[in-house]
């Protein structure tokens, strides 16, 4: 009877919604054809007389030391996890030479900047992907000030999984803070192969729990901070009573609670937007993969402290930052508690400082988001907007000077971090319920039964990726595109370059 019942169960899903077996891969016909501009040749950038900053990041393979005695075997930007940290002036032009020295085809995209369509990083869409021994070099104005960061954009899944990413900062003219640091959280299959999405035991059970992140628990077995777990973490070395700003970025893809010694921090900005608003007294911060958020901390003792992943989740002792002071920086801080937690401040907390719309405008183009799992014949597990997966999901399609507003549900078991390229959005509604002060951001992560509703002006042509951040989502689905009428990608899928979006 159970063995009928299991039958009867799978023939009613494989001839659900749910259910996808197309494996089309070609982008949709108005991003690659039809009348009008290459996107190569829009919104072109010079140097002129800004001052121009170079830099020079190789791709390599390199045996990288984790910590705890172990070692991975990482894809690399100058041989380190995390790359070369790339710090710039706003309102200088950048200019980036990318050399691939590795075995397969990588890109670089930089997360969260606004820059011209073909200087995004993607391949298949913006460019063709740096085939092993070549070159390409990257060029935009760094016009806004913030927190960013840089990864390939070629399989990611897998690409930045090895490590193959790094920080970007945009510092103002005026810097607001002496010490400023960069943390770069991850995870990473150390001791065990990476699951596979596409026979994960347990993974649909483990969604009915409503944690969200049953996939990602079990890919993986070590957490890292800038590329190092446990005891090998650098600390933060500060003196009682000094000030920092701490920058944040989650480059894995399980969301991260970070919990802080009580009255310590708050929350500076969010994806490059300051924020404001009162905080009260919160000391844990919740980040979701790909999304960036600045503190500012304060060391209020002599005493050694650590600021560490909350510890209600397996493999929370490798992420541990100690805060110690010059004079006891080699004291150990491995056995110290982790204070206790109060609220939880996440990516919608606070409103930001400077917003896109003043009043809640009248959209041109509305787009209804919906975020599902679903099957793919030989392939398994599929992520699905509006139940397509990519490159077969319908995109949005703009025009230039268009107001956007998209509605997204996850009707899913699973956390959808959802990252819009080339444009920052407004969060104005969770749920249905209005934000008295709304928030500015590129990345919005929509948890099970969750609905939010942003909008955005459509105001840099080109072709953009809006996609899901835990990459292993993406890679198996979860991506649509911002189609701009009047111009069209000359790039394809796949092909003699292999891009791979």
């Amino acid at each position: 009877m159970i063995i009928i019942l299991l039958g009867i169960g799978v023939v009613m899903f494989f001839n659900s919604p749910l259910y996808n077996n197309n494996n089309t891969q070609s982008l949709p016909d108005g991003v690659t054809e039809g009348e009008g501009t290459s996107i190569m040749e829009v919104g072109n950038q010079e140097a002129g007389d800004r001052p121009v900053k170079t830099f020079n990041l190789t791709a390599q393979e390199t045996e990288w030391e984790i910590g705890n005695g172990e070692t991975v075997n990482a894809w690399t930007y100058n041989g380190t996890v995390p790359g070369e940290p790339l710090r710039v002036t706003e309102g200088e032009y950048v200019r980036i030479n990318l050399k691939n020295e590795l075995e397969v085809p990588v890109t670089i995209h930089w997360h969260g900047v606004l820059l011209p369509n073909k200087m995004d990083g993607v391949p298949g869409l913006t460019q063709n992907s740096v085939q092993p021994g070549e070159s390409f070099t990257y060029e935009y104005i760094a016009d806004d000030a913030g927190t960013y960061w840089y990864h390939s954009h070629q399989h990611s899944s897998k690409q930045v999984d090895k490590g193959l990413y790094g920080s970007l900062v945009i510092e103002e003219k005026e810097k607001e803070y002496e010490q400023d640091e960069f943390f770069i959280l991850d995870e990473w299959a150390v001791n065990q192969e990476k699951r596979d999405l596409s026979n994960m035991g347990g993974m649909m059970m483990g969604g009915m729990s409503g944690d969200g992140e049953a996939d990602t628990k079990q890919m993986y077995d070590t957490f890292t901070v800038n590329g190092k777990t446990g005891e090998a973490i650098e600390p933060l070395v500060m003196e009682e009573g000094e000030t920092a700003r701490l920058r944040f970025v989650n480059a894995g893809f399980q969301q991260h609670q970070l919990v802080f010694p009580k009255g310590s921090m708050k929350v500076i900005a969010n994806d490059a937007e300051k924020v404001n608003g009162e905080q009260g007294s919160t000391n844990v911060m919740e980040i979701a993969p790909g999304e960036r958020i600045d503190v500012e901390f304060t060391k209020q003792t002599r005493d050694a402290a650590v600021i560490a992943q909350k510890t209600d989740v397996e493999n929370a002792e490798d992420m541990r930052i100690p805060v110690v002071t010059k004079e006891n920086a080699d004291n150990p801080t491995s056995d110290m508690d982790v204070a206790a937690s109060t609220d939880i401040a996440n990516g919608v907390s606070y409103g930001s400082e400077k917003l896109l719309f003043e009043e809640t405008p009248d959209p041109d183009v509305t787009y209804n988001m919906d975020l599902s799992m679903g099957m793919n014949m030989g392939q398994g597990m599929a992520f699905q907007i509006n139940n397509e997966i990519f490159p077969d999901t319908p995109p949005i399609q703009v025009k230039e000077g268009d107001i956007v507003k998209v509605n997204i549900t996850n009707s899913g078991r699973m956390n959808h971090p959802m990252h819009l390229h080339g444009h920052r959005f407004q969060v104005a509604s969770k749920n249905g319920s209005a934000y008295e002060n709304p928030i500015v951001k590129d990345l919005i992560h929509v948890k099970p039964g969750e609905e939010y509703t942003i909008y955005f002006e459509a105001n840099n042509k080109g072709e953009w990726l809006f996609h899901c951040h835990d990459n292993n989502h993406a890679d198996r689905g979860m991506v649509t595109i911002v189609d701009y009428q009047g111009v069209y990608s000359p790039f394809e899928i796949g092909e003699k370059y292999d891009n791979q979006p």
